[in-house]
């Protein structure tokens, strides 16, 4: 799974698709180096911090949290990001896993 249950939350690692015609979670992907990330589609166009703060609402959409629990950790221009979840790490992961079909 792409994540890693911390003390404060969930940390996810995901792959953004911005302009993807839709906001939803796609599943997971292995990418090529081996790292699992969770495939992620915002419309929002990747200017000005817009598709960031999409996956923002839809993490926090899907997961049932306020927006103000998922914060961006690292990866702010790249495809590539990490996101933290602030909470029950555990019952989030258990969560999102159900979501994706994927073993916490």
């Amino acid at each position: 799974m792409p994540l890693r249950i911390r003390p404060d939350g969930l940390e996810v690692r995901v792959r953004v698709t911005p302009r993807g015609g839709r906001d939803a979670i796609d599943g997971v992907e292995t990418l090529s180096d081996g790292r699992a990330v969770l495939k992620v589609r915002v419309r929002a166009a990747p200017e000005d911090g817009a598709a960031n703060k999409g996956v923002r609402k839809l993490l926090a959409k899907t997961l049932r949290v306020p927006v103000s629990s998922v914060s961006l950790e690292g990866g702010a221009t790249n495809r590539l990001k990490t996101f933290l979840i602030s909470g029950d790490g555990a019952a989030l992961a258990a969560r999102l896993a159900a979501l994706t079909g994927q073993h916490s």
